[in-house]
């Protein structure tokens, strides 16, 4: 119940929007809301977990694993039913702007919620979990971004939805298009110990990259957005790249 509640929270806030350009106010104090209602949960969570796998990063690894095959998907026909008119090319491009937009817009909520937090000092001590509930909602995003680009390039992980779920998540850890060659079992076997250990120590990385959001007053939410956005466009143009690549080297070999 407490992972489906962090997870709905989590859909709330991550959610995307249609619209082209910057954030604006209202989408901002929209994902600030969103953010706040999910610190409680996630504090319970956290609670729960313990002070070492909080601090070891085990709690949050842990939390981005069951948040994984929950992460809504749209497979190759409903984007082109979205887009149409597009090609597959162009709809990519046009799911790593929303993606980094949306990002930008959790980045500058988390700022933005961090500010009114240095004005009441009681409040710092929420600061970790905030960092934790926009990393959460930032991976969210960065996570649908990776398994549409998939689906859209006719490369989607295959399983069942905990393995395509597991293979997505490591294709954004590692920032690599997942390996045709491993199947649905294969990933069980894939994501193991060694994968959580890599999984804890690029979240406790992430997290520290993530403090520019407690900077006081409204420097957080500039910092913030300007961060998140440089990392999800990132990892959507590498593994964009990629993806195509892969598509073209493929089409060569069928002639």
């Amino acid at each position: 119940m407490a992972h489906d509640e962090i997870a709905d929270l989590v859909a709330r806030a991550a959610a995307a929007s249609e619209a082209e350009g910057d954030p604006t106010t209202s989408d901002r104090r929209s994902r600030q809301r969103a953010l706040a209602a999910l610190i409680p949960a996630l504090t319970r969570s956290a609670k729960a977990s313990g002070f070492r796998a909080v601090t070891a990063g085990r709690w949050l690894a842990d939390l981005i694993i069951e948040l994984a095959p929950r992460v809504p998907v749209r497979d190759i026909q409903a984007l082109r039913r979205q887009y149409p008119g597009q090609s597959d090319i162009e709809i990519a491009e046009r799911l790593i702007r929303h993606a980094t937009k949306t990002t930008a817009s959790l980045g500058a909520a988390a700022g933005g919620l961090a500010a009114v937090q240095f004005m009441s000092p009681p409040l710092l001590l929420a600061a970790p979990v905030q960092l934790a509930a926009e990393m959460l909602c930032v991976t969210a995003v960065e996570l649908k971004l990776v398994a549409e680009l998939h689906e859209l390039l006719e490369r989607p992980a295959r399983g069942t939805v905990s393995e395509r779920g597991s293979a997505y998540l490591m294709s954004w850890m590692r920032r690599r298009a997942i390996s045709p060659q491993l199947g649905g079992a294969g990933l069980s076997v894939a994501f193991g110990a060694a994968a959580k250990r890599e999984l804890r120590s690029q979240v406790l990385r992430r997290l520290g990259r993530s403090t520019t959001t407690l900077a006081p007053f409204l420097a957080g939410a500039v910092a913030g957005a300007e961060v998140n956005r440089r990392a999800t466009k990132a990892l959507g143009e590498t593994l964009l790249a990629e993806l195509r690549g892969l598509s073209e080297e493929r089409w060569f070999r069928q002639l």
